[in-house]
């Protein structure tokens, strides 16, 4: 896609992604076959649930079809998020993704995979897990060293934890006490 269509799109579909109360995160057109298709990628701070990606594409294709920006060929729009393992590249990215796992390549080089603890303009408090039952350590990285940052897949993440310190891997704690557990069986 050549950069004035780019820049021609963004211009004409940005106000009415943001109307919507949305964020324009990415538009791509990529030909498949003799077909094209336009990817449009929005988020929000809440993040775009279904209702929210349906009225947008809505909005979207009703505003493209009384334009030219896409020329006289045929072509799909696909409106979706960024995913799970979205690549942060602007500071509001950094911002969404507190409490994610998070894997870095700094500008010096190294990689580091952490925790995102806080988001300010400078940088990023991070929580870099321990290694080997060793306590997590914090970092504070600034956001002009961060080369290339990438949120990870967590599948066992334990986000709550009872006084106990046991916990599930849904995140929900089990408050019954052993005697509860018992009686349960027995019963």
């Amino acid at each position: 896609m050549s950069t004035t269509q780019s820049e021609r799109l963004r211009e004409l579909l940005e106000p009415l992604v943001t109307s919507q109360g949305l964020d324009l995160e990415e538009i791509a057109v990529d030909s498949v076959g003799r077909k094209r298709v336009l990817r449009v990628v929005v988020d929000s701070e809440t993040g775009a649930d279904l209702d929210a990606i349906a009225d947008v594409s809505r909005a979207l294709s009703a505003k493209l079809d009384e334009s030219d920006a896409m020329g006289e060929g045929e072509y799909t729009l696909e409106v979706g998020t960024p995913g799970a393992e979205r690549l942060l590249t602007q500071p509001r990215h950094y911002v969404r993704a507190t409490g994610r796992l998070v894997k870095f390549q700094l500008a010096e080089g190294a990689e580091l995979v952490a925790r995102i603890v806080a988001v300010d303009d400078e940088g990023l408090d991070l929580e870099v897990p321990g290694v080997k039952g060793r306590r997590p350590t914090a970092r504070r990285v600034a956001l002009a060293d961060v080369a290339r940052a990438r949120v990870q897949v967590e599948f066992n993440r334990k986000d709550s934890i009872d006084s106990t310190g046991s916990s599930d891997s849904t995140g929900s704690t089990d408050s019954r006490t052993e005697k509860d557990m018992k009686e349960e069986e027995e019963a």
